[in-house]
């Protein structure tokens, strides 16, 4: 099983601001997303619906090692 790390960007900017959210979700979409890209900087984005959230769809940001979570939230916009 893979560790997964985090930004203090996430630690201390995502969390305050979506106390909702949790690290577990996060690695869940990493784990057994239904989509994934690239992004630029480097980053990929992850996504997968999360029950936890009604069913809506939790976009993950990684750094390029795709271990270090850097942003998380509810992509209302997302097309499968």
């Amino acid at each position: 099983m893979k560790t997964y790390k985090y930004t203090p960007y996430f630690e201390n900017e995502v969390l305050r601001k979506r106390p909702y959210l949790k690290k577990e979700w996060c690695v869940r979409v990493l784990e057994n997303p239904i989509r994934v890209e690239s992004q630029e900087e480097n980053r990929f984005r992850f996504w997968r619906p999360i029950d936890e959230l009604e069913g809506r769809v939790l976009r993950v940001v990684t750094l390029d090692d795709k271990i270090t979570i850097h942003n998380a939230f509810p992509d209302r916009g997302f097309k499968e």
